[in-house]
């Protein structure tokens, strides 16, 4: 499920079992190209960047996605985690070029001859930012409050499940002892936390870290400010080890319409808008002081299918349409989904094709199915899978199942997001030729629905770290609730006996070739279940104002992205243009024409122009 907008600063364990889902990508069907309202020259003459009032510097990022904790043990959807990775150090990092692990707090790791004992070596030059020193017993005290407290464990529990015992025998010494062997031990995604804060702390369900600013970290910022669904705001940590980052302030601010969050980046208001669509890219690639990044993407899109919300205590809930439980019906609603219409006509060409879970542009674990294994875009094969299964149309060309009920399925939109509602009718039009209704119910906030396992298909997407392990971890048995009240890591309730074993194996592999294979296995097993399917790998289409940011580091540094949790390298070695303090520049162009020969208009609101031409497109697209 992809990191969507949830609104409440202390989430309940219900909402808690939403799982770190990537950042929608706004994506808009049908528009080859399309005008925005040109900024007057002059027009944002005096505003200071990011509306900063001090005179300093401010790098503000436009973000459409809610912050569902601030707790590094709570937090999951894509913007939050980004924001923790700012603030906490974790053990190690990834490097900016190839992604090979590089030294976090940790400076040097070693492992025993077993591979069940590995021993750390913490640098002694990190501080937390209310000035005491950071220590192994921070990070023992923080993986194993993991390991004894569920509620602790809610975000990231799958990398302490493996954990015998966590010691720190002196303050520069930490050492893990392991179940078994575990391959993640370079890549652990944890955030470390300050024991002599955390420890304070009653009920990790409930304490959700925004009750006092600034929030003690070690990481290159300081969060220093927060409203729901407002902003949040962060200070560079002066003492950071890395060294301190150049702007003064960094401010993720909240825009619910992607629309607004363009024109704010026109008019100087905000420095980086991330997710575009390719209409907004085309148009801000013409624009002064604008430059538009456009690269292979870390994030997948998919259907995911309801296979039956369960927990580990065999407890059952929700109400997904038990038609989806026959393998059958899967298989032909894979079928009859045509992914090149997709990457072309809503992607609009910035995508590839999807298959396997993981992007290839991780290209140790990418995988495509061959052969007779690959479901490729065949509605008269759909047809035939259904009537052999016994789902026959009746006398109004309905489909009906065993039970006489018919095939109508309801899927989770995003409200905020025209990908999904451009989608969600070309899967209305191919799958009601073959007798399938389909309801499309966006709405603002799909966590609820989900984690109630009250939905039949929803529109999923995850962002992808260089090491794969987490986003397969939530597909086992073991991501389930442990009960139906309590809260869970899964994304949507799978619990594969096969695929379980694949990942026991894959994540105590330590060679790598090895590993690879048992990972595109996994992939290959996830999609011979069809409860995934993966339609495409959209590309990051972003924007920054280069009158704000003189440079700025990409991950991977060639041909890479800006967004995500790899921004931690993006906002620490962004550099302000010498414009960026005190005035934020013309901000704009007087006019301009784009592809379509449409001219930008000035003085006529981009979401009137957006509208009328989105209206207009989305209608002819559809003949």
């Amino acid at each position: 499920m992809v990191m969507v907008t949830k609104a409440p600063s202390r989430p309940s364990p219900t909402a808690r079992r939403a799982a770190r889902r990537a950042a929608r990508p706004l994506l808009a069907c049908g528009l080859t190209a399309v005008s925005l309202a040109a900024v007057a020259p002059g027009a944002a003459a005096g505003a200071a960047a990011g509306d900063d009032k001090s005179g300093g510097t401010t790098l503000t990022v436009a973000v459409s996605q809610s912050i569902d904790s601030l707790s590094p043990f709570l937090a999951q959807k894509l913007t939050s985690t980004s924001i923790q990775r700012l603030a906490y150090e974790y053990l190690t990092n990834y490097d900016v070029k190839d992604a090979r692990p590089v030294p976090g707090l940790a400076t040097a790791w070693t492992s025993s001859a077993d591979k069940l004992t590995w021993t750390y070596t913490i640098r002694d030059d990190s501080r937390w930012s209310d000035g005491r020193q950071a220590t192994a017993e921070d990070a023992a005290w923080t993986f194993t409050r993991m390991m004894t407290d569920p509620d602790a464990a809610t975000a990231n529990g799958s990398f302490t499940a493996n954990f015998a015992r966590v010691t720190a025998p002196d303050p520069r010494t930490l050492v893990i002892r392991l179940k078994k062997p575990q391959a993640t031990m370079t890549a652990l995604d944890v955030p470390i936390v300050p024991k002599h804060v955390w420890e304070k702390v009653g009920d990790f369900s409930k304490f959700n870290n925004d009750q006092r600013f600034p929030i003690v970290g070690n990481g290159p910022f300081v969060i220093t400010d927060f409203k729901v669904d407002q902003y949040i705001k962060l200070k560079p940590n002066r003492t950071f080890w890395r060294g301190a980052p150049k702007f003064d302030e960094l401010v993720f601010k909240y825009y619910k319409d992607g629309d607004a969050a363009v024109a704010a980046l026109q008019k100087g208001e905000v420095s980086f808008v991330p997710n575009l669509t390719p209409a907004q890219a085309a148009a801000l690639s013409t624009q002064k002081d604008i430059r538009v990044n456009d690269a292979p993407g870390r994030r997948f899109y998919a259907l995911a299918t309801n296979p039956g919300a369960r927990a580990q205590d065999g407890g059952t809930f929700g109400n997904g349409h038990k038609a989806l439980l026959d393998p059958e019906v899967r298989r032909a609603l894979f079928l009859a989904v045509d992914r090149t219409t997709l990457v072309d006509k809503v992607f609009q060409g910035h995508a590839v094709e999807g298959e396997g879970y993981i992007p290839p542009r991780f290209t140790s674990y990418f995988w495509k199915p061959g052969g007779t294994q690959r479901r490729a875009y065949d509605p008269a094969a759909a047809a035939r899978v259904l009537d052999a299964a016994g789902y026959r149309k009746n006398a109004d060309g309905r489909r009906t199942g065993k039970d006489g009920r018919p095939l109508d399925f309801r899927i989770l939109c995003h409200a905020t997001d025209p990908n999904d509602k451009a989608v969600g009718k070309y899967l209305q039009e191919w799958w009601g030729e073959l007798g399938i209704g389909l309801k499309v119910e966006c709405l603002d906030s799909v966590s609820d629905p989900w984690v109630k396992g009250d939905y039949d298909l929803a529109f999923d997407g995850w962002s992808v770290n260089p090491d794969p392990d987490y986003v397969l971890s939530i597909h086992t048995c073991g991501a389930l609730p442990r009960t139906p009240k309590d809260s869970g890591a899964t994304d949507n309730f799978i619990c594969d006996k096969e695929f379980d074993g694949l990942y026991a194996r894959q994540s105590a592999e330590y060679d790598t070739a090895e590993r690879a294979d048992l990972v595109k296995r996994m992939q290959s097993r996830l999609y011979d279940t069809g409860y995934m399917n993966v339609m495409a790998y959209p590309n990051a289409l972003e924007a920054y104002r280069t009158d704000r940011i003189a440079s700025i580091t990409t991950m991977p540094e060639a041909a890479g992205n800006l967004w995500g949790q790899d921004g931690y390298w993006s906002w620490w070695s962004a550099v302000p243009a010498a414009s960026a303090s005190g005035s934020a520049g013309s901000g704009g162009v007087s006019g301009a024409v784009l592809g379509t020969g449409i001219a930008l208009v000035v003085g006529v609101p981009a979401a009137v122009i957006l509208l009328r031409l989105r209206r207009r497109a989305s209608a002819d697209d559809r003949e």
